[in-house]
């Protein structure tokens, strides 16, 4: 389980010191922007918290702690987009042996001391436990290397200017829907796939529909969909918040592909921010950080991320098939899902809906609200550009 950053309470010191940075010229700089991002947090706390409370007024016979309570997630949620990355928090993993190796080599072949460091301590912890299964962890030349020549590599590819669009079904497969069908056809037949294929083809529109009716109807909210429908997938190129990207990255069921958090796309400006009478000092924070973003990554690109506040926008490739996508998008459109992530997956479900129009009625995002309503009610922008 994790504690999230939506609730998580920080001290003045409650932030990673690099170890790239120890006797560094751009020691201060770094300690300096990130306690100033603390300190424009904790300015900013009690003044959205007051325009929570003016939205979300005591209820009859409610105390005081049980307001605090139920309100605190709402003023969280706008004010950690002045949080940068070095901010601390816990996270806690259940994991087995063979997997535990394989993200142990991962972590031990990483870029940042930290990671390699957290990488060190969980192997002494999984060896005096569990010796024989996770010896092999060691840090892999593959791993280390690979990445550094394909960055080199990456850098002759022009930079392009911001796309129009921040969400991008970039491929589909064409047959996507006569494959699942087929595919749920085939589990309860005796017949091979390609004849299941050809026979949900040949079926009319009132035929396949009503095949995908029971495949797909009877969910219920928590109901977990029949695995046939992973016999599809999608790719989206999206850029959102970090502080949606943090949401985003614990769902494990596709592959993520996530470019270095950096300044470059912008950030978002919260509407609640706004509300609070804290435009101008928002401004003033993701500025700072940008500066020193930019002073760091000239020494380490990876070691400038840490100052990089949650408002930043940063770019990621997701793969999923449709029974993922599915939980993503029934367990993040929720009413108690951050408001940032809630604007991505409708809008990812609008764009699957238009993909598989036959299995649009049964896609299971919150209807209650669009992409576009939550981006009018919660955001005054979503791409603040800071000149370069």
């Amino acid at each position: 389980t994790e504690k999230s950053t939506r609730y998580q309470k920080w001290g003045k010191e409650d932030y990673h010191h690099p170890e790239e940075l120890q006797n560094h010229p751009l020691q201060s700089l770094y300690q300096d922007t990130v306690l100033s991002l603390f300190t424009a947090y904790e300015e900013a706390l009690p003044k959205i918290r007051q325009v929570i409370q003016q939205k979300y007024p005591a209820r009859d016979g409610e105390s005081e702690a049980a307001w605090e309570r139920r309100i605190r997630s709402k003023y969280v949620d706008i004010a950690r987009f002045y949080l940068p990355a070095a901010a601390l928090a816990n996270v806690g993993v259940t994991i087995n042996a063979r997997a535990l190796e394989h993200t142990l080599t991962k972590m031990l072949s990483h870029p940042l001391s930290e990671v390699r460091h957290i990488g060190e301590e969980m192997k002494a912890v999984a060896q005096a436990n569990v010796p024989t299964l996770v010896k092999y962890a060691t840090p892999l030349p593959y791993l280390q290397h690979t990445p550094q020549q394909l960055q080199s590599l990456a850098a002759h590819v022009k930079e392009n200017t911001l796309p129009s669009d921040w969400c991008r079904l970039v491929f589909r497969d064409e047959e996507a829907e006569v494959r699942v069908l087929a595919a749920a056809l085939y589990r309860f037949s005796n017949a091979d796939y390609e004849w299941c294929l050809e026979f949900v083809k040949s079926a009319d529109l009132e035929s396949r529909h009503k095949i995908a009716e029971i495949l797909l109807g009877g969910l219920e909210k928590h109901t977990v969909p029949l695995r046939e429908l992973e016999y599809t997938s999608f790719v989206f190129d999206l850029y959102l918040d970090q502080g949606a990207y943090f949401a985003l990255k614990r769902h494990r069921m596709m592959t993520q592909t996530p470019q270095s958090l950096s300044t470059q796309l912008g950030y978002a400006l919260p509407k609640g921010i706004v509300l609070a009478g804290l435009e101008e000092h928002v401004h003033k924070a993701m500025r700072m950080a940008h500066t020193a973003y930019c002073q760091l990554a000239q020494f380490n690109r990876d070691v400038a991320s840490y100052v990089v506040p949650n408002a930043f926008n940063r770019r990621v490739l997701l793969q999923m098939n449709l029974r993922s996508a599915d939980h993503l998008i029934a367990l993040r459109s929720a009413d108690n899902a951050h408001f940032s992530l809630r604007r991505v997956v409708q809008r990812m479900a609008e764009e699957i809906k238009e993909a598989l129009p036959l299995f649009a009625p049964f896609m299971r995002n919150n209807p209650a609200e669009t992409w576009q309503s939550i981006e009018q009610e919660y955001f005054h922008e979503t791409r603040v550009i800071i000149p370069q």
